[in-house]
């Protein structure tokens, strides 16, 4: 009986397409976006001012280290059933119950990091392995599915999956459900930009038997602000502060969202005098934000300006403060200045990291400046600091050539600092722009070997460079790719390819008519 309401929960999870709550959710839930929100309390799980885009990249890590061939033999055998060359999953749930794999939490992990952008794939391996004798998903493996579907927009189906991990408890365990399990499904929300159903999210904590306090409305506005949804955050905020009183912490996160996230430094200086005005103290990271705000903006004298009022002021700055100050210097030319400021960084006892050497080698690059960012790197590398994927970047941008950008991608590689889906992207952006597509597949290739199952920014990337390259068949071909794992197209490269095939058709058609006449004649 078991084994078949879970069989019936996988073909339900398929059938869904509405994205919204469950039935049940749905229908005990009703809330204006806008209402006083009643308070209480338990544990922060995330941080207000985390910087992360997905809860998938944070639950599963982009590349898991596979650390024995039978674990890495298990994982090639279920990647060639749930990924079906043809793309016909009928059959995938019979050959993953004929299969001899056993499986582990170290395969579940792997499997779901390779295929967390493909939810289809990902739900079924998931289904199959709870069903397995001796096994039972982790709340972290919960997560990242639930995550998944969430990314992937299938949010009905994601409320089964929580609902699932409420039942769990009438087994004689207690309910799987956590509040950062419904965390994830506001900051799922908040980046499809569902105001509205992110809030309701939050009110549902206490039906799950979870009280909501400061923290977690902090979480709220966190999740809304990193989406950019900072408008609405801010009218939450003022009109919640009843119930959640105005504070420093609250401030930083819509101050955050826009000197940031939307980086507009008007807002951002909107927000920075009513906190002057409503008497809200101002703490250091209010000052790293205003000040990493202006230094992107390239209005140097702001942060200058601000930097200043810090120093008089009972703040002391911190590394965060003096990074953002280096790196406007550096953007501005004044690379003089930027080492002096580094001396007396020190003199404080702070010493630079590798933050600060990339507030350096960034701008250098952008400027072309490539030898002297390569000495900065120099210096780095002597103060035994570690590059990361961020200061590859700032090379490969500044590349010139395909042999350029290959020797920055194998010195990565050298160094263990593994490419993320960000790098690849930018280098098939940058090939299909130099028209080198023999790279641009090496690339792609390269890519889903290391378990980076292309994501969105991928595909668009890829679609876009085809299609300006005039490779229009197979710019369509990926671009249908992208949409059957449920991934978002662009709307006017959309618009333009059902145009485009529409037109092949009709003149395909028109053609097999005149064939045909012919042949009458």
């Amino acid at each position: 009986m078991w084994k078949y309401r879970r069989k019936f929960i996988l073909s339900s999870l398929f059938l869904s397409n509405r994205n919204g709550f469950s039935s049940k959710t749905r229908d005990t839930v009703i809330y204006s976006t806008y209402v006083s929100i009643k308070p209480p309390y338990f544990p922060v799980f995330f941080s207000t001012l985390r910087n992360s885009d997905s809860d998938v990249e944070t639950l599963i890590s982009p590349k898991q280290s596979v650390k024995n061939p039978k674990l890495e033999t298990d994982v090639g055998l279920i990647m060639d059933i749930i990924r079906p060359p043809d793309g016909n999953y009928a059959a995938v749930s019979d050959n993953l119950e004929k299969c001899s794999v056993a499986v582990s939490p170290e395969l579940v992990t792997e499997v779901l990091s390779q295929v967390r952008n493909d939810w289809k794939p990902a739900v079924m391996f998931f289904q199959w392995a709870r069903e397995q004798p001796d096994y039972t998903h982790s709340y972290r493996h919960y997560h990242c599915i639930i995550a998944i579907l969430g990314k992937m927009r299938r949010f009905d189906a994601a409320w089964m999956l929580i609902d699932e991990m409420k039942k769990e408890g009438k087994t004689g365990r207690e309910s799987m459900v956590a509040p950062r399990t419904l965390l994830i499904m506001i900051r799922r929300y908040s980046a499809a930009h569902d105001v509205s159903k992110a809030i309701k999210t939050f009110y549902v904590y206490e039906q799950f038997g979870f009280r909501t306090g400061v923290n977690e409305f902090q979480d709220l506005l966190s999740a809304l602000c990193r989406y950019k949804n900072v408008k609405e955050a801010e009218v939450l905020l003022k009109r919640n502060e009843g119930v959640y009183p105005l504070s420093t912490k609250s401030f930083n996160i819509i101050l955050n969202g826009w000197c940031n996230v939307i980086c507009s430094p008007r807002e951002g200086r909107r927000i920075w005098w009513e906190m002057c005005n409503r008497r809200i103290p101002r703490d250091v990271i209010s000052y790293s934000t205003i000040i990493s705000c202006y230094s992107k903006c390239n209005e140097t004298n702001e942060v200058i300006k601000i930097f200043n009022e810090l120093k008089a002021s009972r703040v002391n700055p911190d590394l965060k403060v003096y990074n953002g100050v280096i790196h406007a210097f550096c953007k501005s030319g004044l690379e003089k200045e930027a080492r002096e400021l580094m001396k007396s960084m020190k003199e404080k006892g702070l010493f630079p990291n590798v933050i600060t050497y990339n507030s350096m080698i960034m701008p250098l690059c952008k400027k072309g400046r490539t030898l002297d960012a390569l000495k900065v790197f120099d210096e780095m590398l002597q103060r035994g600091l570690m590059p990361t994927v961020l200061t590859y970047h700032a090379f490969f941008r500044s590349s010139r050539t395909s042999d350029e950008a290959f020797s920055i991608l194998q010195k990565m590689n050298r160094m263990g600092c593994c490419p993320n889906h960000d790098t690849y992207t930018m280098l098939i952006r940058k090939f299909c722009r130099w028209d080198d597509f023999e790279n641009v597949w090496k690339l792609w290739d390269e890519m889903i070997r290391n378990g980076l199952d292309p994501d969105r920014s991928s595909y668009v990337a890829l679609v876009n460079g085809l299609f300006l390259n005039g490779k229009l068949e197979e710019a369509y071909k990926y671009h249908e790719e992208m949409k059957s794992k449920g991934l978002l197209p662009e709307p006017e490269m959309e618009e333009t390819l059902q145009a485009w095939i529409a037109a092949k058709q009709t003149t395909e058609a028109s053609m097999m008519e005149s064939k045909t006449k012919c042949g009458d004649g």
